[in-house]
């Protein structure tokens, strides 16, 4: 998939070895699963990947639990390595999260848990309807709908932000 940010591997990779200790082709496997077949990363870039996160002490092979399957999990510095991506990608949401839609349903945004998925559906008819909306009042303009709409719109985002604030408490 051409449309991948650059570095997004490694950070899905550091993702994915945080969970659980993998092989090679079980992130790769992982990444075309939770990206429901739009984006499997070939060998040629999962494997250098490995070996330079080996090489920067960010990984480590575990020992063999099957006959001739290498599995890596993340050192103590890769667990702080992810920790930094995951500080930046809060900074750049911070700076330019308006450009960057949680539903758009891009595979980078499909490393969650299955059921997120039924979250994302709904982010998407979310944003249609205020694509709806607004394709509605350039053809009608009413300063009452915009009223409405922008009540609705802060109402939804104070609860959404309500939410999310369970899970960090």
């Amino acid at each position: 998939m051409a449309s991948v940010p650059k570095g997004f591997l490694r950070y899905y990779v550091l993702r994915l070895l945080n969970e659980k200790s993998m092989s090679g082709s079980e992130i790769m496997n992982e990444i075309e699963k939770r990206t429901d077949g739009r984006w499997k990363p070939s060998p040629g870039s999962i494997y250098p990947l490995i070996a330079w996160l080996q090489d920067k002490g960010y990984a480590k092979e575990i020992p063999e639990q099957e006959a001739g399957i290498k599995r890596y999990t993340l050192t103590d510095e890769g667990k702080l390595f992810l920790q930094e991506h995951i500080k930046r990608k809060e900074e750049l949401r911070e700076r330019f999260g308006f450009l960057m839609p949680p539903f758009s349903g891009l595979p980078w945004f499909s490393f969650y848990p299955e059921k997120t998925r039924e979250l994302v559906e709904a982010g998407k008819k979310l944003m249609m309807a205020g694509w709806n909306l607004f394709d509605g009042l350039r053809e009608k303009y009413s300063e009452e709908v915009v009223t409405e709409a922008k009540e609705a719109i802060e109402q939804t985002a104070e609860k959404l932000n309500e939410i999310a604030k369970k899970l960090k408490d």
